[in-house]
């Protein structure tokens, strides 16, 4: 039987927007490591877009991986479970691993690399602890229960990802005709425990510190946000007429661009309001032609491509760009971001022509449902 191909538009773009404001976030963060003129702390602008960028990659995830799901169980009537996973441990897994590697074995034996305050005494405490965390993909653990290690502490993200993974086919394959109301319970369940932790009777729960660390950096609720818009999407629900109006896409647009520059938190459903946010966005920019606004093109699509090595590379990038600004003693924002962005883009686009590619030739072969997105 063929194979099936879909394609969404614009979502490479949007990709990048993600990986670009986490950028954002941390080329600040580490500007003020080193206690030269930031703003970080000081701008809320700066203090939100690092975790909304992590959010809008959440729910692209959710949105992306539950349609190519339903759209392999409609075309082939069964889910592979097994085959998923290969695809994803072949995306995910290589650079992952890299990055721990260099992480713990590589950059903090050298000395441009090693952060004030940050060096082998303080990465090599709890090691083994640490690398079995980051081994067995609970880095969020890691870096809440353990500390910072610079360069492989934004990889809690990552880890969050596969969790999600581990459990989304097997929800979505065995739960058949209520999946909109699986994604509603999975929201309320998550929002539920998350107030149930903060009243006295969590409190008398066994490992509440490690139970508490690990849900709030779950988020498998904004993902599940996600997963809403792509099962209405591929039901042709009714909603949709609601939901892709172009009217409504420019209002949302603009309005989270302004709740961002203002450095807007929602109180109690923060995360939960601007995945809704993107996820109207994120459905007009992927199927309805009636919008104006476009990210379809070979820049865009390009650093889309490469945006997992982006995120996964950026903090080597800053560093590199700090360390020049500050030899040539040009610690100015119009060097710092645009070297930082061309530091970072160079390898993340090595990594993928000469080691990615590698793993990724072989996704085909486990595929049935192929995504033009080629991310996912």
């Amino acid at each position: 039987m063929s194979k099936q191909k879909i394609y969404f538009p614009n979502l490479n773009g949007l990709r990048f927007i993600a990986a670009f404001l986490v950028i954002i976030h941390h080329i600040e963060q580490f500007k003020s490591i080193y206690k030269y003129e930031n703003y970080w702390g000081s701008v809320p602008f700066i203090g939100i877009i690092g975790k909304l960028g992590v959010v809008l990659f959440f729910v692209l995830s959710g949105f992306l991986i539950t349609y190519l799901l339903l759209a392999e169980e409609q075309s082939f009537k069964n889910i592979s479970i097994g085959r998923f996973y290969v695809r994803r441990i072949l995306r995910i897994w290589p650079l992952y691993f890299l990055i721990i590697l260099l992480a713990f074995f590589v950059l903090p034996n050298i000395d441009l690399f090693i952060l004030p305050n940050f060096g082998k005494d303080v990465i090599y405490s709890n090691l083994l602890l640490k690398l079995f965390l980051y081994a067995i993909f609970f880095p969020n653990l890691a870096l809440s229960l353990l500390g910072i290690v610079p360069y492989a502490s934004h990889t809690w993200s990552i880890g969050t990802e596969e969790q999600f993974y581990l459990v989304w086919p097997v929800l979505i394959k065995w739960v058949k005709k209520y999946r909109l109301g699986l994604m509603f319970f999975i929201i309320i369940f998550y929002l539920g425990f998350l107030f149930f932790m903060k009243t006295q009777y969590f409190e008398i729960i066994p490992y509440k510190k490690l139970i508490k660390t690990f849900w709030y950096t779950f988020n498998i609720d904004c993902m599940a946000i996600g997963g809403i818009f792509a099962i209405l999407q591929f039901q042709q629900s009714s909603l949709l007429k609601l939901l892709k109006n172009k009217l409504l896409f420019y209002f949302t647009i603009v309005f989270a661009l302004l709740l961002m520059v203002k450095g807007v938190y929602i109180p109690y459903f923060h995360y939960e309001f601007y995945s809704v946010i993107f996820g109207i966005i994120i459905l007009n920019f992927a199927t309805n032609n009636e919008i104006k606004i476009s990210l379809e093109n070979k820049y865009f699509n390009y650093l889309g491509n490469i945006s997992y090595g982006l995120y996964m590379y950026h903090p080597i990038g800053i560093i590199l760009a700090l360390f020049i600004c500050s030899y040539i003693n040009y610690l100015t924002n119009w060097f710092i971001y645009p070297l930082s962005f061309a530091f970072t883009i160079l390898l993340a686009g090595l990594s993928y022509k000469y080691f990615e590619s590698f793993f990724l030739k072989f996704k085909g072969k486990f595929s049935n449902v192929i995504s033009g997105n080629s991310t996912y």
